[in-house]
Order: C-alpha cells, then structure tokens, then sequence
C-alpha cells in the first residue's frame, strides 16, 4: 500500500519545479493536490522552451510531468476578489497550503499565513524560497541554479582549481528536485506533529538552505580546517594516501570510479580483478602503512591497467570484485541499469494525450512498492469539480468565467 496520503489535500499556489515537485511526490503517495494557475499562461513551466543544453521534444512536456504528476489544476486570478474568496475557500478545504511566492508577493496577493489562517486555523503553511524567509535577500527570485548550486557552495566544491570555467549542475531541476524532496518531507512532519498535539506549525525551505544542508559536511571540514573545500585537480579523485579510492579511465575514455575506503583491505581483490596478481607481494604494497606511502605508485599502475582495455572489459572483472566501485553512467544508460529495473526507480505513464512515456519514481517506497506516477493535468483541466467541491454550482460558475475570477 503506497497511497500513505490518501484523505490529505493540498492547495498549491506555486510554479517551475522547486515547491510543485514536493507536492508532485506527495500526489503520488495519494494527497489529493488542487493546482491554482495563472489564468492565462498558467504555470510558467508549461511555457519553458528548452532548459540548458537540451529542447523540449516530442509530444510530451517531460520536465512540467515530472514536477506535476497526479494533480488538479484550476486557474485563478488570484488578483479579483472572487478569486481570492476562492482561494479562501479551498484552504479551508485544505490540510496544506503551499506556495513558492516570495514574501512581499505574498503579501501584496493576501495569501500570507495570517489570511490563509484567518480561514483555516489547522492549516499547514508552507513557503518554499530561493534564500529563505528572511534577511536582506529574502524578496530575491533565486532558481536551483544560482540559490542552491552556485551559493551554496557545491559549485566551487564540484570544480577543480585547475578548470578554466565553473561546474554546472549535472541536469536540469537538480536541486529544485531534491529540495522538493526536503520540502515533502517537512510536509509529511507538520502533520504528523499536527495529528500528536493539534498544533498547526509553518514550514519554511529554501534552495540555499537545502544546498547548504547538501555540502555540510564540506562546510564542517572547511570551519574545522579554515580552508574551503575543493575537489583534487583534474579528473582523478581520492585521497593521495589510498589509491583504491579515485576514477580511472579506460581504453575507450570511459570512467571508472573506486570508493574503496579500507584500501589495503581490498587491495588484494583489486590486484586481481585488474590481473596484476604480482602487486600484492609487492614489497612496496604489502602493508597498509607501505601502500599508503606508495599510493601514487599504485594509483599510476591502476591508471595504466585500466588505459589498457575497454569498459567492457572492466565491466566483466570487476563482477567477482570485493570492493565498492562503479561505471559512471549517463542519464541515458542509468535507465537500463538493472538495479533501476528490479526496484521500480522508472516506471511508465501516459500523458494528457494518451502518449505513454516513463519518469522516474519517488525514492521513497512503502511496503517495498513504487509509486507508480500519473500524469500531469491539462492547464484548467479541474476547474468545474474543484470549484463544485467547494460548494459553487453550474450558474456560478459560468458567471466565475464571465467575471473573468477563473479560467
């Protein structure tokens, strides 16, 4: 049973991917989630083109599925009286309201805590922001990008003081993902504490924050050590005293990484994976101590053997290996991984259209089942049941559109 959230609603006032994918996930643990739009455009996202590198293609908003899967969209003029009252009515409706709208937005559109409250007392409130609620940056726009990435450290963390330019993030909505995770998760505590003692509490997330939660032990080391964190120049990686932890490439410039962290432990297993039996009685290798002190021999002996042949060749050594290692896959080949595979982290759906396509499921399962994910709504898509729910009827909400309150 994976529909934890059944019986949970949720009003959502918000665009892009950050705060919509929280609800995204709770959606498909089974709260029902009711999306106000902009009237005309609706979400900015149903609008965006391309996002770095890469054109949206096919016949299938993929990036506005994933961060809206299994919701309800209505759209709101959440500037006419009628469709605040609106909006007033559904948070009544509502256990969750969640927006991503700064906090001058917020107070200029009347959708603060206070008038949100003022409806529904139990109501949890949750804002999620680019640098949080408050101080001198609290009313800036921050995407994943500049808040979470750039930041909040993990860019300069992620760049060799060797490069010519700056990492980006490895793909688009990263850290608007993995904060919608946080956000979840902060969601699924308020009521469960709201369900212990009654008591309805805020909750508040940022992408800095969230970034910053993501580099903290970087962060601790940094305060501890007074330097800042920074990878090893160039592509190698690990420690200079462990030659078991590091990328290696291969004949056909391929990577392989190792994260052995008891090196002298595994370096037998890994002597002969790489068919290099000789090495483990070698005198300069026969002791952790001695292999630490030779960990540059070593790891220029690895390097050499892995340059020797093909990833799929290392792929068939490395099956009987002992230690911890890996292929580096990218977003294209991690999809066949048969791990994905075996436990459901891609799972099919279909759109609007009926065009099936896959998206990756919620990392989180229950009873060991994926969440299977549904579609993202058509822009408006809910307008009549959501409004009926509410109490307004057939005549009322004709003249809702007429007025032009809802689309």
């Amino acid at each position: 049973m994976t529909d934890i959230m059944r019986g949970v609603r949720i009003l959502e006032v918000a665009e892009h991917t950050f705060v919509p994918a929280a609800s995204a996930i709770l959606a498909d643990w089974g709260a029902e989630v009711i999306k106000i739009e902009h009237i005309e455009r609706g979400d900015a996202m149903r609008g965006l083109a391309s996002s770095g590198v890469m054109a949206m293609g096919g016949d299938v908003h993929v990036l506005l599925e994933h961060s809206n899967r299994g919701k309800k969209s209505i759209g709101v003029d959440l500037t006419t009286p009628k469709g605040l009252e609106i909006v007033y009515k559904l948070a009544a409706s509502c256990d969750v309201f969640l927006t991503n709208k700064l906090p001058a937005v917020r107070k200029k559109l009347h959708v603060e805590i206070d008038d949100i409250r003022a409806h529904n007392p139990n109501i949890i409130y949750v804002a999620g922001t680019g640098g949080g609620e408050r101080g001198p940056d609290a009313d800036r726009g921050g995407y994943d990008f500049l808040s979470y990435w750039v930041r909040a450290g993990s860019a300069m963390g992620a760049t060799p003081p060797d490069a010519e330019g700056l990492v980006g993030q490895p793909g688009p909505g990263y850290g608007d993902s993995i904060g919608g995770m946080t956000i979840a998760g902060g969601i699924m505590g308020a009521l469960f504490h709201r369900e212990r003692t009654g008591e309805a509490v805020s909750v508040d997330v940022s992408l800095l924050g969230v970034g910053l939660w993501a580099m903290s032990p970087g962060v601790a080391l940094s305060l501890q050590t007074g330097f800042p964190w920074r990878p090893p120049t160039g592509s190698g990686g690990g420690g200079p005293s462990n030659p078991l932890v590091g990328v290696y490439k291969t004949q056909d410039g391929r990577f392989v990484a190792l994260s052995c962290l008891q090196g002298f432990y595994y370096w037998p297993g890994a002597c002969k994976a790489i068919g290099r039996e000789d090495l483990v009685t070698d005198e300069r290798f026969t002791s952790h101590e001695l292999l630490a002190a030779n960990a540059r021999a070593a790891r220029e002996i690895l390097a050499a053997e892995f340059a020797s042949a093909p990833l799929a060749h290392w792929r068939e050594q490395l099956t009987e290996f002992n230690g911890q290692w890996s292929i580096a896959q990218d977003s294209l080949e991690v999809v066949d991984d048969p791990q994905v595979e075996a436990n459901g982290y891609l799972l099919e759906t279909v759109n609007a259209a009926g065009i099936p396509f896959r998206l990756v499921t919620v990392p989180v399962q229950f009873d060991s089942v994926p969440a299977t994910p549904h579609r993202a709504p058509e822009f408006n898509e809910h307008c009549e049941e959501v409004l009926e729910s509410i109490g307004y009827d057939a005549e009322a909400i004709v003249d809702l559109k007429v007025e032009g309150a809802v689309a």
